[in-house]
């Protein structure tokens, strides 16, 4: 279809074209006024279902085809405070993949820590450094949780570093921003604002706590807040979200691990196991920290009948990047078949070789143990976004919490031995529990998103004046 196109009211970026091109007149008007009105056109029928448009004020017929075919920028932001960020963020971007191919150009960035300084740039240290004085996490996670507070934080930050996230954003020009981290919503929006892209670029956040999480996950600015349960898709209601924005599938697991076909019985062949005994795995999580010594050696003496001489069962030990908690175990003699293993890259293996799970309530691994069917013993958390794990994963019977080594191992022994039938429905209520499809419909919900828009043009990312004056 062929139209002629009325010129309508000037958007914030053909202002500042325009305000750009009247300052150089020196250095070439015509060339700025040709600039303004190509942009003026590819903002005029960004939103058009048709491929062609007549311009007019020219000497002939301009025909701008802007809905070819093009490859889409995906940034997705996250930050490495715990592991489960980068995790999410790269499900995401596999899913992408395998959904649809070159479709889309991923990227997954720290925009804080690349474009930044102190302290954003530093929040990976100072996160480890607060969870290992859990109670300087616990006064930051809850003192920041008013919104008047935050808020003046998040302000006060984008007065120092909006030009430099800017800076971040228009290096990926991208049509979609996922953010995985619950402080990449508000700076990117402003900047979005500010450059007045927020309704063309689409803006997504996955929230990657499971059930109890920071009020800075919720930003009512947003096109989708992928929720992973009933409980933050309530709270995020309660923030000012509306039911439109809201999608409820589950926490993102990489697809390598969601649809993994296993076979318990080969598995264990393969990673070296007793093929008979019934196997529990013993995690801490990527820093090997929690009581993994003690509990293992609990389970080592709990494991082992002294009356018939014979393990009931068999342990496998994940000690992620902690060399001395290796060294250390390795060394010891055991009753019982143990395995001591490293940082691993192939949970998906161990956890289908294994009957239960013991960790911290990690979102992860809940939902990387759910999918496996595993019943989990949860021995500590993180206070804050961790701390409703434990109520998900005891109420809803697929596993228990305790802290006690001892408690621990003696509820293993009998999974093993006199309540075998607990083990089996904990192991069903897990199964129940788990959404492996999550990541996928995550992706294909954004993809839909993109289709909505129709034909993206080229979004014409620029410099905005001074934020500080702005915020």
């Amino acid at each position: 279809m062929v139209m002629a196109v009325a010129s309508p009211r000037k958007s914030f970026t053909e202002k500042l074209f325009h305000t750009f091109g009247s300052a150089s007149s020196n250095c070439g008007s015509s060339t700025s006024s040709s600039l303004v009105h190509k942009i003026r056109t590819l903002h005029e029928c960004q939103d058009d279902d048709d491929i062609f448009m007549e311009c007019e004020g020219s000497d002939g017929m301009e025909l701008a085809q802007i809905g070819a075919e093009r490859t889409k920028n995906v940034l997705i932001l996250m930050s490495d405070t715990g592991g489960g960020h980068r995790a999410s963020a790269e499900a995401i971007r596999d899913a992408f993949q395998i959904e649809f191919g070159d479709e889309y150009r991923i990227f997954v960035k720290d925009v804080w820590k690349e474009y930044t300084g102190w302290p954003l740039n530093d929040m990976e240290n100072q996160y480890k450094f607060m969870v290992k004085h859990v109670q300087l996490w616990k006064v930051a996670f809850h003192s920041t949780s008013p919104r008047w507070i935050h808020s003046f934080y998040l302000a006060a930050i984008a007065a120092y570093y909006a030009k430099e996230v800017e800076a971040g954003l228009m290096e990926y020009k991208p049509d979609i921003i996922i953010s995985v981290h619950p402080l990449m919503q508000h700076i990117p929006l402003w900047v979005l604002k500010w450059q007045g892209l927020h309704k063309k670029v689409i803006f997504v956040t996955v929230i990657t706590d499971l059930n109890s999480c920071h009020p800075t996950w919720f930003h009512p600015g947003v096109n989708r807040c992928y929720c992973p349960s009933q409980a933050v898709a309530k709270r995020a209601l309660e923030d000012g979200l509306e039911d439109s924005q809201i999608r409820v599938f589950g926490l993102p697991i990489r697809p390598s691990f969601a649809r993994a076909v296993l076979s318990k019985d080969d598995l264990r062949k393969e990673l070296g196991m007793d093929p008979e005994l019934p196997a529990v795995l013993l995690m801490g999580g990527g820093e090997g920290m929690g009581p993994v010594e003690k509990t293992a050696l609990a389970l080592g003496e709990t494991l082992f009948d002294e009356v018939h001489e014979k393990p009931i069962g068999q342990l496998i030990i994940i000690c992620g990047r902690n060399r001395g908690l290796v060294s250390t175990l390795e060394s010891m003699e055991w009753k019982i078949p143990v395995k001591v293993r490293g940082f691993e890259t192939q949970m998906q293996k161990w956890m289908g070789a294994c009957d239960c799970i013991i960790t911290k309530a990690g979102p992860g691994t809940i939902a990387e143990a759910l999918i496996r069917g595993l019943p989990i013993i949860l021995n500590d958390y993180i206070p804050g976004q961790e701390k409703g794990n434990v109520p998900y994963v005891v109420d809803n019977g697929a596993g228990v919490f305790t802290r006690s080594s001892k408690e621990t191992a003696r509820i293993i022994a009998e999974w093993f031995s006199t309540k075998t039938d607990e083990l089996k429905r904990m192991s069903e209520n897990s199964r129940k529990l788990a959404q492996p499809e999550a990541v996928f419909d995550i992706v294909k919900d954004i993809h839909e998103l993109a289709c909505q828009r129709g034909p993206l043009a080229n979004i014409p990312y620029i410099f905005t004046s001074s934020f500080t004056s702005l915020i």
